[in-house]
């Protein structure tokens, strides 16, 4: 497929956060861009703002120029029998899942891929934000909105490219990268895979597409697994390293060391362990690719992260809210840690959203072990999302095996504001990657006015 011959293109679903990243960059790019989706978002409005045409109904009649369509795209979350799925597929058109476009896309640039089971979204969005506060940037497709830009999105004209490489449904072995760098090879998606052997061997099937094995950049606890490569993270064993870590005023203060050397007094703002590590992967990603070390210092300080990741709504002498993605027991884990070394006097207390039947049931114990570290824990019922019940799989049966005592399921969201109402010093949290982040400016009013 010739991208360059392109004039019209039709996505289904594309209100995604990587669906509506592609169609912006089409859009950028100037050509005329249609869409459907079944829900109107602030993405959805941006792009209709950017000049796209979407509708909200799945209704063939309501798509313009439909004979014009040149290329179609679909998200795989997109059911089969989708009415405009099933016509174009059945059609005479062109019909592409989003991976094998955005696989199109990073051939004609000098493309960093970052990959891994965590950490992808906040990695390349730093390594983004390095490129381009050094004016290096091209353009960068990202998991998230990343707070600098409030966009998932960047676009330049600089020949580089910043992918987020999704290991779901394999959609990573689309991509043709130059760089890659790879944060964790964790089980997840065994609903895809079936076993965390198969999840590891999709990771080297994609760190196998690299043309030069020298660029691969791997955090330090996976690093035994690849023969050649560099490392990250604080270990003196890592080719770059973390040194001398202290925290002042909310903020991590550090050096690095690299080939023997030490660089010193680099500031970054962004809480977590876990994600001083995904900054050490991305100095290394943006070494690799010409940016100097005094850029990557200037762009490490001036990070401000990434939306639903850390994301701190309110923080006032004696109550703390923060809102996270975080859907994995490791990424919990990486995050209530956080919460304790950015604010260790403070009770934590979790609102806490399981995201998918089949991540419940196959992480059912790391799930209640990790939510047991927290001083009171409010959980909701399952999100869905893509699948249908499991019988037995409930938030009611993960709620006995948490391990202590102040825990609650929650039905009705009212209920939530009773759980979080005590005036003792805490931090509150919404956790989960399904649509809890609309309770978010509600639990936020209600902190701001009765806490």
């Amino acid at each position: 497929m010739n991208l360059a011959d392109l004039n019209k293109i039709h996505f289904i679903g594309i209100g995604g956060i990587g669906m509506s990243g592609l169609a912006k960059y089409f859009l950028y790019k100037g050509l005329e861009v249609s869409g459907y989706d079944k829900v109107e978002t602030e993405l959805t409005r941006d792009l209709v703002r950017d000049g796209a045409d979407i509708h909200y109904k799945d209704n063939l009649d309501l798509i313009p120029g439909i004979n014009k369509i040149d290329l179609v795209v679909y998200t795989p979350a997109i059911p089969e029998e989708s009415c405009q799925l099933t016509f174009f597929k059945n059609g005479k058109y062109v019909v592409r899942k989003r991976a094998e476009v955005l696989g199109d896309i990073t051939k004609s640039y000098n493309t960093i891929a970052v990959a891994g089971t965590h950490g992808k979204t906040t990695t390349s969005s730093i390594v983004a934000h390095i490129l381009q506060n050094s004016n290096n940037g091209g353009v960068a497709f990202l998991g998230g909105i990343a707070t600098n830009y409030d966009s998932n999105i960047l676009l330049d004209e600089n020949d580089i490219a910043v992918v987020e490489a999704d290991e779901y449904d394999r959609s990573f072995l689309q991509l043709q990268p130059d760089t890659v760098v790879l944060t964790s090879m964790d089980a997840d998606h065994l609903d895809i895979y079936g076993a965390s052997e198969s999840v590891k061997k999709s990771f080297f099937d994609f760190v196998s597409l690299l043309k030069d094995p020298n660029l691969l950049i791997v955090e330090e606890n996976i690093a035994e697994n690849f023969k050649t490569k560099l490392s990250y993270g604080f270990s003196n064993s890592s080719d770059l390293h973390v040194k001398n870590l202290k925290i002042k005023q909310h903020a991590y203060l550090f050096d690095f060391v690299y080939k023997g050397e030490t660089f010193r007094d680099f500031i970054f703002k962004f809480p977590g362990r876990h994600n001083l590590l995904n900054a050490a992967g991305a100095t290394l990603a943006c070494l690799l690719n010409g940016v100097a070390f005094e850029d990557i210092k200037e762009g490490l300080s001036t990070f401000l992260g990434v939306k639903r990741r850390f994301e701190v709504h309110v923080d006032t002498a004696k109550t703390t809210f923060i809102d996270d993605y975080a859907h994995h027991p490791k990424e919990i884990n990486a995050l209530i840690n956080a919460i304790k070394e950015f604010y260790p006097a403070r009770r934590i207390v979790g609102i806490f959203q399981p995201h998918l039947f089949s991540r419940t049931r196959d992480f059912m114990d790391e799930f209640a072990n990790v939510l047991s570290k927290m001083d009171k824990v409010i959980l909701l019922p399952i999100y869905p999302a893509r699948e249908l019940p499991i019988a037995g799989v409930n938030s009611e049966f993960l709620l006995d095996k948490i391990k202590h005592d102040n825990k609650v399921l929650i039905n009705e969201q009212e209920k939530i504001f009773e759980c979080v109402s005590d005036d003792s010093p805490k931090v509150v949290v919404t956790i989960g990657a399904g649509d809890i982040d609309l309770l978010v400016p509600k639990v936020k009013n209600y902190l701001l006015e009765n806490v």
